[in-house]
């Protein structure tokens, strides 16, 4: 059941922005819409789930680009992970993804269809007044995915192939490294690489380096930073 609401005195809305600056900026536009609301903040995906277990937010507001806790470099995919964490143990939270790095968020398409509460998508250059539009679809319980890039283009990529690809092109590992970091055989991770080239269109051509091609598509796709 999703959670839908229309009073704006009972909202409970948490941001999530590692900038200050940001989070300020965020909450100035929301509480013009929703001035009866309150305002709970998160620097970090650390301080988020501690924020949404005890508070239960009937909203929440994140950028994707986070760090991990304090002290940490942020990276969109610790936002990915954040997200995919909180879809799965509160599967009717509403979600609005307000981020530069929207097109990450096609590694986690499944998670994103399966999702009972709304879900809508605000890149950071939209306007105010689009922001909040995808902030009240959020509120209604819609889902609202059509400006991420590639996520309806039919594209299915297992977890162990995005695995393999993070540790070969964000930790530079070998493939026998990776076999070993994923407790497979090198086989298997070759076995990965032929079903993640033919997910990607990506096939031998004369004078191309497949791994170099396999990493350009993965990047356009936004299956890896």
């Amino acid at each position: 059941m999703r959670q839908v609401l229309s009073r704006t005195a009972l909202l409970k809305i948490l941001v999530i922005d590692d900038h200050e600056s940001v989070l300020g900026g965020t909450i100035d536009v929301l509480r013009n819409k929703y001035p009866d609301a309150e305002f709970i903040t998160a620097l970090t995906a650390q301080q988020a789930l501690s924020q949404v277990s005890s508070i239960q937010p009937d909203l929440v507001v994140m950028d994707l680009s986070l760090p991990e806790s304090s002290g940490k470099t942020a990276r969109p995919e610790t936002g990915v992970k954040l997200l995919r964490t909180l879809m799965l143990h509160y599967s009717s939270l509403n979600i609005v993804v307000q981020s530069a790095h929207v097109r990450t968020l096609v590694r986690i398409r499944p998670d994103i269809d399966v999702h009972k509460g709304g879900f809508t998508v605000a890149d950071k250059s939209l306007a105010s007044q689009e922001m909040l539009t995808r902030v009240d679809w959020a509120l209604q319980g819609l889902t609202h995915t059509k400006d991420i890039k590639g996520i309806h283009s039919g594209l299915e990529v297992k977890p162990e192939w995005l695995r393999v690809l993070t540790l070969a092109f964000e930790e530079g590992l070998t493939d026998k490294a990776i076999a070993e970091r994923m407790c497979v055989g090198e086989r298997m991770v070759r076995h990965y690489w032929s079903k993640l080239q033919d997910a990607l269109d990506v096939y031998p051509e004369e004078g191309k380096n497949m791994r170099i091609q396999t990493e350009m598509r993965a990047r356009e796709e936004g299956l890896i930073d």
